[in-house]
């Protein structure tokens, strides 16, 4: 004990300081006394078991990885004067091809159309700089926007690609550059993705109802055009798309029917009627119209409206054929001239249209309405024509109607009128009438030339006449800005292939099946001509003609070569 209290009082300490420590005040790690203290772990700059260490250099960057469809190396083309450097235009350069210029001096369809062929990650974003405080842009307002915008372009018969492209601007010219819209026949789709891990905001908005009115199309263009050239706000577009909306139709009802008995009345002249014809198609197409309009207003799909509309026509024809003893008149000619006015050349041409451009679901859709329209008519017609051929005694000779009468002065005055009255019928603005209407003429000038002058087949002198007025429509179109419907559709009214179709449906009505299916295929084939001349006079406008300004190309969907 001695020992013990001598040993305590010699080291001076406590008994309470002998105490052994816990375990939370040594560790196992901690080194023993005498041994000098590790340096601290650099936690500012942590390493990685992948890290290089020390005194290795680092493996030298592979090489790009290349295209199956470049060519090698210090390959030759077989022309032997293209190399590496010198690609052809059908090969991919192994680093992304050239950058597009998209500048403001161009129309916007041009613009939009190149933006909309180009993968998402590609697009040029808006050019704005963002402010730190500023909100960003109200999205639901600019997709709203957008739909209504579009509702009114494919409501009013526009292609599917001029509506994606006019729907692309407005969201882009707005700042929502990660936008994709979609068009159908009916359904309007805009979808925008902020970045990619927020959530995409989706809208959409049903087409029900459809109207022809260019005016309203010329209109809702220029809004397009100042809102993707000028920067309108959103409530300076919002202001004038309502205005647009409540604008009335430039035309009076009056006025439209008086247009469709001149149509009738002109078409029938074409094909060799005189005065007494023009007024008799004339009457039967007006009484037509009115019919329709009645039909319209009991709320009958339009199937049944058009079935109405060839009602008075077809029994103004078989009623002056009956006539024949009394008086000396064309009946072929008179219902020919009305089904010019009822055959859906607008829509026919819009179908064709987006299936050239790829829209292939809107393409069919619209196909298969130009069918149900044209069944209506074929209806209305045939009801007409085998009452009068096997009950009334109607005398009504398709060989003797066959016999066309070349009159170039009176045709070409009549395919003048008949393009002035199809534009009052589009109700197009009164500055766009008389060009479309000198247009129409040009178009029978050509036609007349080669397929009478120089004796070339009606389908291809066909194609060619619709090709150059897709050309100039196209053209004055980019000149102002705006749609090329209203300076094509109205154009191609002389083109319309009526007689043909009336020749279809009274063999029809005779029982002579073969040729009946031989003139419906011509018919056909003239429809197809004036869609496929239109779309590729526009597209050779597109290509070559530069105006305003330097224009950017458009990229083309690839072939698929079968994968």
């Amino acid at each position: 004990m001695a020992e013990r209290q001598r040993s305590g009082g010699a080291t001076g300490e406590a008994p309470e300081d002998r105490k052994p420590q816990s375990d939370e005040a040594r560790s196992a790690f901690t080194p023993p006394l005498g041994v000098p203290l590790p340096p601290p772990p650099e936690d500012e700059h942590p390493t990685s078991e992948f890290a290089v260490p020390e005194g290795i250099a680092p493996e030298p960057p592979g090489e790009p990885e290349g295209s199956a469809f470049t060519l090698p190396a210090g390959a030759v083309a077989p022309d032997s004067s293209i190399t590496q450097t010198n690609l052809l235009p059908g090969y991919t350069p192994p680093h992304g091809g050239p950058k597009v210029s998209l500048t403001k001096d161009t129309p916007w369809q041009d613009r939009m159309r190149t933006m909309l062929r180009m993968p998402v990650g590609e697009r040029p974003a808006p050019e704005r700089a963002a402010k730190q405080d500023e909100p960003g842009p109200p999205v639901p307002r600019i997709l709203d926007l957008t739909l209504r915008i579009g509702e009114l372009l494919l409501a009013g018969g526009e292609g599917a690609e001029d509506v994606e492209a006019a729907m692309f601007g407005v969201a882009h010219a707005y700042g929502l550059h990660r936008c994709e819209p979609t068009v159908t026949f009916t359904l309007l789709t805009v979808s925008y993705q902020p970045s990619l891990v927020d959530d995409p905001v989706t809208a959409n908005r049903t087409v029900r109802r459809r109207g022809t009115d260019y005016t309203r199309l010329d209109a809702v263009f220029r809004l397009v055009h100042d809102v993707t050239s000028q920067g309108l706000t959103l409530e300076e577009a919002y202001r004038r798309l309502a205005e647009i909306r409540r604008n009335r139709h430039p035309y009076p009802g009056w006025a439209l029917t008086a247009a469709s008995g001149v149509l009738a009345g002109a078409a029938s002249m074409l094909v060799g009627g005189g005065l007494v014809v023009f007024l008799a198609a004339a009457a039967g197409a007006m009484l037509g119209d009115r019919l329709a309009w009645l039909a319209a207003g009991r709320g009958l799909p339009e199937f049944y409206q058009f079935v109405a509309a060839a009602l008075p026509p077809a029994a103004m024809g078989v009623t002056l054929s009956a006539l024949h003893n009394y008086v000396d008149v064309q009946a072929s000619a008179v219902i020919t001239g009305g089904l010019f006015a009822l055959i859906p050349g607008r829509a026919l041409v819009a179908g064709v249209q987006d299936g050239l451009t790829g829209y292939y679901i809107t393409a069919a859709a619209r196909l298969l309405e130009v069918g149900y329209l044209i069944a209506g008519i074929v209806c209305g017609v045939l009801i007409v024509l085998y009452g009068g051929v096997h009950i009334g005694g109607a005398t009504l000779n398709p060989e003797a109607a066959l016999q066309r009468v070349e009159r170039p002065g009176v045709q070409i005055v009549a395919a003048m009128l008949l393009s002035f009255a199809f534009a009052l019928l589009l109700q197009q603005e009164r500055h766009s009438v008389w060009v479309v209407t000198l247009n129409g003429g040009v178009a029978w000038v050509v036609y007349g030339a080669l397929a009478d002058t120089a004796g070339l087949d009606p389908v291809p002198a066909t194609a060619i006449s619709a090709g150059l007025v897709g050309l100039f429509g196209q053209l004055l179109s980019r000149y102002r800005y705006a749609s090329a419907l209203p300076y094509v559709t109205a154009a191609i009214g002389p083109l319309l292939p009526g007689s043909a179709v009336y020749f279809a449906l009274l063999n029809f009505a005779k029982n002579e099946l073969n040729t009946g299916i031989a003139s419906l295929t011509k018919a056909a084939a003239l429809a197809l001509a004036i869609a496929i001349g239109v779309n590729l006079g526009s597209e050779m406008a597109r290509m070559f003609l530069k105006v305003p300004g330097e224009a950017a190309g458009r990229r083309a969907a690839k072939r698929t070569r079968g994968f």
